[in-house]
């Protein structure tokens, strides 16, 4: 099968991060909602496939319920695709998740999206009541309520997280089938289930160099094939930002990642980072940092090497202020993607020989 670059897909994430001014003041939150809202109408208006706002419950980030938030979108756009980068359905009830899309998507006239994963940040579980012992069957029990949602047939289901339930149905009722994506960050047992469920990948390739996904993308396919299911969707979603030339954008970007690299590892237990780390990423991992040509050189290749069918570029990255944001997206919708769309078609690769070679 012949590579259709033009079948190919470009979104925008953002996790609302608590941006500063100009000045270096911290912006309040309410604030960074409307400037996310600011953010996805221009994403629209420069003609950006996708928008997904994640979900996070702590201080660094604004956005607690991001359906609420796409759904201000949603009555302030036309065609982008309104989604969520990730909600994190462990923590969350799957009934309730399909109600709440089902009302964004019929307030967008068919352009919700839903991506769900077991998140990476935590916060929501001692928040909510959940245990942290519980992850696992937590994600597993819940991904498979939700699979069961997805059919728009009452529900018959038990488990051991919840009641069971006997044909009970969902309200109110979709227009058309909800896409929905699986986000993985690396664990060949969260691939293999997304490919069970028969809902696409969404790779999170955060560090590191993205070609070492290629074995997780052969897995994928590998396991929806030999479960007897037609060849489903692969995305990729990775930081960066882009500015007139690559030292402004590097320059930008470098102190604003650098914090929040630290802030998180903090809590995490990571050595600290600095520019060293900065421009290793940006030159041979998963920053996708700089002009435009060289962002798009850089995406392009993630595209070929990996054959996936979506990139999502990570817009926000710790407080980086909101006209800077503003830039990087009218960058990436009118010259960006453009000109990936132009690299992509003068490569034209066979997708199998991607998955036979990787």
């Amino acid at each position: 099968m012949t590579f259709d670059p033009h079948a190919v897909t470009f979104g925008l994430d953002t996790f609302g991060d608590v941006t500063v001014d100009l000045e270096g003041s911290a912006v309040p939150p309410a604030q960074v909602i409307r400037d996310v809202i600011a953010q996805g109408e221009l994403a629209d208006r420069v003609g950006i496939d996708h928008f997904s706002i994640g979900e996070h419950h702590r201080p660094d980030f604004a956005v607690s319920a991001p359906d609420t938030v796409l759904a201000g979108l949603a009555t302030r756009t036309k065609q982008i695709t309104l989604g969520t980068a990730v909600i994190v359905l462990s923590s969350d009830d799957p009934i309730r998740v399909i109600e709440r899309f089902s009302t964004l998507d019929a307030l967008s006239n068919g352009r919700a999206e839903l991506t769900v994963g077991r998140g990476s940040f935590t916060e929501s579980f001692p928040l909510f009541g959940f245990a942290m012992q519980d992850y696992e069957t937590l994600f597993e029990e819940k991904l498979d309520l939700l699979s069961e949602a997805l059919r728009q047939e009452p529900i018959t289901w038990s488990g051991s997280i919840r009641p069971p339930l006997t044909q009970q149905s969902v309200h109110p009722r979709m227009e058309r089938a909800l896409p929905t994506w699986v986000a993985v960050g690396g664990s060949p047992n969260s691939v293999v289930r997304a490919a069970r469920h028969r809902l696409p990948l969404m790779l999170a390739i955060i560090g590191g160099p993205a070609h070492r996904f290629a074995p997780y993308v052969n897995l994928f396919h590998e396991a929806t094939e030999k479960l007897g299911n037609d060849r489903l969707p692969v995305g990729v979603h990775s930081p960066g930002h882009i500015a007139a030339d690559d030292r402004t954008a590097r320059d930008q970007l470098a102190p604003h990642w650098i914090h929040n690299r630290n802030q998180i590892g903090r809590e995490r237990g990571w050595g600290p980072s600095g520019i060293a780390e900065f421009e290793s990423e940006t030159q041979h991992g998963a920053l996708y940092a700089g002009g435009v040509e060289t962002v798009a050189t850089k995406i392009a290749d993630t595209i070929r090497t990996l054959g996936v069918d979506r990139f999502d570029l990570k817009y926000s990255n710790g407080p980086m202020p909101h006209e800077q944001l503003m830039e990087s997206i009218e960058l990436y919708g009118t010259k960006v993607i453009p000109r990936v769309r132009e690299l992509l078609a003068e490569a034209q690769v066979p997708q199998s020989s991607v998955f036979d070679e990787a």
